[in-house]
């Protein structure tokens, strides 16, 4: 999730835990440890782009990561406090769960989280949530928000954490639900229009769950359409676009390109822009593919450039929205 997301969170598990006993700074404290995986986004300052996507939501949004920094903020909490009534075993438990959770919805993304760094490079992805979902994040914000008002000792203050948190989670579910009915559905649909493919995913479009992007194909290439949780037909109106492998084979023993492959997880293709050489990460979707069906990829990098890269995951993301486009968007959530 986005950052102010995590904040947010964070902030309302921390005034759950301890709000009572250590006031709004039990908020502070679980904003810090909701916040401390996205420490990776410092890599940016010496590593190279490619390289730099790798170590996003890598080592920092593992397991071992979590086991290794929660004593240290419990310890550090444990004695900045002194004296006080909670055990250092509830310290653990506190900052051990909020870490937790962190890499834990990131991994609902489209992005992966490496939960088993550095012993695998496996990304886990469950696809089921937009990154950056406004109804997901409202409710923490308006809950954090509450809570920075109220005094200490308020009894609100327990109705708005349990809000911020618990709707939340519900709209997670709900996000869920929406995915085993998608994933259903598209199966469903390819066997029917007689797409083969090896490996297929579908994700939310930006903002919202109701419109999902689906991809499906093989090394050969990929089928790249979208359908509503409200479409009523058993169809998808899918566009092909071909892999190009045979594109890479001047620099396919390049370094980043051996690891974009290995970050787009074999869902990639690859064109000729004039003279530039382009490498397209679908896994991201396309600009606004739900209104041009041919639009360019958000994800793409510039394999003869490589300086013209420095923000690669979302370029472009919404440079072309205006109001046309949002209706387009919303015409299409209806469905068929």
């Amino acid at each position: 999730m986005d950052s102010l997301t995590h904040i947010a969170l964070g902030a309302c598990m921390g005034e759950a835990f301890a709000g009572r006993t250590l006031g709004k700074k039990a908020m502070l404290w679980g904003a810090l440890a909701q916040s401390i995986p996205d420490i990776d986004f410092i890599t940016a300052f010496w590593m190279d782009t490619s390289s730099g996507l790798l170590a996003h939501r890598g080592f920092t949004h593992s397991f071992l990561f979590c086991f290794l920094i929660t004593p240290v903020f419990a310890l550090l909490a444990e004695r900045w406090h002194r004296p006080h009534n909670v055990r250092l075993g509830h310290w653990m438990g506190f900052f051990g769960g909020v870490i937790f959770i962190h890499i834990f919805i990131d991994a609902f993304n489209n992005y992966g989280v490496g939960w088993f760094e550095p012993f695998s490079h496996q990304r886990i992805s469950f696809n089921a949530i937009y990154v950056a979902d406004p109804f997901f994040s409202v409710w923490p914000g308006i809950a954090f928000a509450a809570l920075l008002i109220l005094r200490k000792k308020k009894p609100k203050r327990r109705f708005w954490w349990r809000l911020g948190l618990g709707v939340s989670l519900l709209y997670l579910v709900y996000c869920l639900i929406n995915k085993g009915k998608m994933d259903s559905d598209v199966k469903d649909i390819l066997q029917k229009q007689q797409i083969s493919y090896s490996r297929y995913f579908t994700t939310p479009a930006p903002l919202q769950n109701w419109l999902w992007y689906v991809v499906a194909g093989n090394d050969s290439g990929y089928h790249v359409g979208f359908r509503s949780v409200f479409d009523s037909k058993k169809e998808i109106s899918f566009e092909y676009f071909p892999r190009n492998d045979s594109l890479l084979r001047p620099v396919n023993h390049h370094e980043d390109v051996q690891q974009l492959i290995r970050f787009s997880r074999q869902f990639y293709t690859v064109e000729k822009w004039n003279d530039t050489l382009v490498f397209n990460d679908l896994r991201f979707g396309q600009v606004i593919g739900w209104k041009e069906p041919r639009e360019q990829f958000v994800f793409h990098y510039y394999l003869d450039h490589p300086d013209d890269n420095k923000l690669v995951v979302q370029r472009g993301r919404f440079a072309k929205w205006d109001w046309a486009v949002m209706k387009a968007m919303m015409n299409r959530i209806k469905g068929n």
